[in-house]
């Protein structure tokens, strides 16, 4: 793997200079002003790289710092949180998209005011308005991505209901934010554009949970309608998507099992290209997961899970198949994003067997083994891009073996990361025509973020 030791001590480097300024930064402010933030350098790199149309091995360096204020006064608060993301080091063949660089961007300026008892004893009600980050019930649809170097905003209004009893209720009406500029020259350059929201693009819907239905489980059943259409310059699918959930969910306990199921329907239109005139497909979609763990009374607080993803892909003729997982994160189900991002949440079943330690305060890691099949051998497996119509090359892609480890260098202030994965290539994976070449792929990254 091409880990240059001069780039990647420069990167950390780095990361450690920006850090020593920003403990300190929050500490003269005044009463009901909290200031808050992160500054974030990984370097990556990888070789062999599983995607179509990008260099076969590459690194990069990423830089993200994000600053939120946030002002208080009795029940209200008003909170603006600026992004800016940014990539070093790549060059014509590089994957460099919206999802690596966004300069510069308030992705949250919102108002938000707390109503006690608006519903009798013991409810609750928060109102919040303007631009802001949404990680909605397991985040597989609705989430503010962590690992990937920018995030996800949403302007709109969002409603969050408590009531007795363990009942809980989220409403969201948003557009999502459209990050510019999109333009490679733009993206390469760090260009400084505001990002759009417009009523071309609208996200709404919510969740109902309620503890304590099932033992000690937790259940949910969610709706999102995502409108999508044209806009000037910006040709789109025109989705038109409904997407029905219900879960189920007993949170990890030491000496106990613990488990989680959630599938998701997805109906609706969808064109059948970018074109203007193109014709209008009717869709059918699904996504499951499922998973069992077992928490061990052990000094390490070992856990051990198994777990299966299934994600429909598109088959020929009928209607359209391949699941959307609208702004879902994925890092946390499947793998890296950055240089990799080869593994999303459409067009491929997994099962996986998970290990998770934390061994103290300070230092947690985990490793994930994970097979991997299309489920339509015919569409394009998750996010590569490889696919073979005929369905000739088979529907397996392959093993893949990842490992996260954190360790807090100085606890709550500055926390170092290393993310590595390898990825065996299936039959399908090396025998579609388009599959870039190799039996391998490998990653790898190193992470220093300071907090203030």
């Amino acid at each position: 793997m091409p880990l240059a030791p001069v780039r990647l001590s420069a990167a950390l480097t780095c990361c450690l200079a920006l850090s020593l300024p920003s403990v300190a930064m929050a500490d003269d402010a005044p009463d009901g002003l909290t200031v808050s933030g992160a500054i974030r350098v990984r370097y990556e790199a990888i070789e062999r790289q599983a995607r179509t149309g990008f260099n076969a091995s590459d690194d990069l360096l990423n830089v993200r710092t994000n600053i939120l204020a946030e002002y208080r006064t009795g029940d209200v608060r008003l909170g603006v949180e600026l992004y800016d993301s940014r990539v070093f080091g790549d060059d014509a063949g590089t994957p460099v998209t919206v999802g690596e660089v966004n300069a510069l961007e308030p992705v949250q300026a919102y108002v938000a005011a707390d109503i006690l008892a608006p519903f009798g004893k013991g409810s609750k009600l928060t109102l919040t308005a303007g631009r802001m980050m949404l990680n909605l019930g397991s985040r597989r649809l609705v989430a503010a991505d962590d690992y990937r170097n920018t995030t996800n905003g949403y302007t709109g209004g969002r409603a969050d209901l408590v009531m007795p009893k363990g009942i809980k209720a989220t409403l969201i009406y948003t557009l999502p934010q459209v990050r510019l500029p999109d333009d490679p020259k733009d993206l390469r350059d760090a260009r400084v554009k505001l990002d759009r929201e417009s009523f071309d693009l609208v996200l709404w819907g919510g969740l109902m949970t309620k503890s304590n239905i099932l033992g000690s489980a937790t259940g949910e059943i969610s709706y999102y309608h995502l409108g999508e259409r044209d806009a000037p310059g910006r040709p789109t699918r025109d989705r038109s998507l409904d997407t029905f959930g219900v879960r189920i969910i007993a949170e990890p306990r030491v000496g106990k099992f613990d488990y989680e199921i959630e599938a998701l329907f997805q109906t609706g239109a969808i064109s059948a290209s970018l074109a203007s005139a193109a014709s209008r497909q009717s869709v059918s979609a699904n996504f499951i997961h499922a998973d069992i763990g077992y928490s061990f009374a052990a000094v390490w607080k070992p856990r051990l899970s198994v777990e299966l993803d299934r994600a429909s892909g598109d088959r020929r003729g009928g209607r359209y198949g391949r699941f959307d997982t609208l702004f879902g994160m994925r890092r946390a189900d499947l793998a890296p994003a950055g240089l990799y991002n080869a593994i999303a949440r459409t067009n491929i079943m997994t099962p996986g067997i998970r290990l998770e330690v934390t061994p103290s305060k300070r230092l947690d890691a985990f490793a994930v083994y994970r097979a991997m099949w299309l489920a339509a051998s015919e569409d394009s497996f998750a996010g590569t891009g490889v696919r073979d119509a005929s369905g000739r090359s088979g529907d397996f892609a392959g093993h893949q073996l990842e490992a996260r480890l954190r360790y807090w260098l100085i606890p709550a202030r500055l926390r170092f990361e290393f993310d590595g994965l390898l990825l065996a290539k299936g039959r399908f994976l090396r025998d579609a025509p388009n599959a870039p070449a190799g039996r391998w792929t490998k990653y790898g990254s190193f992470n220093l973020t300071a907090s203030f």
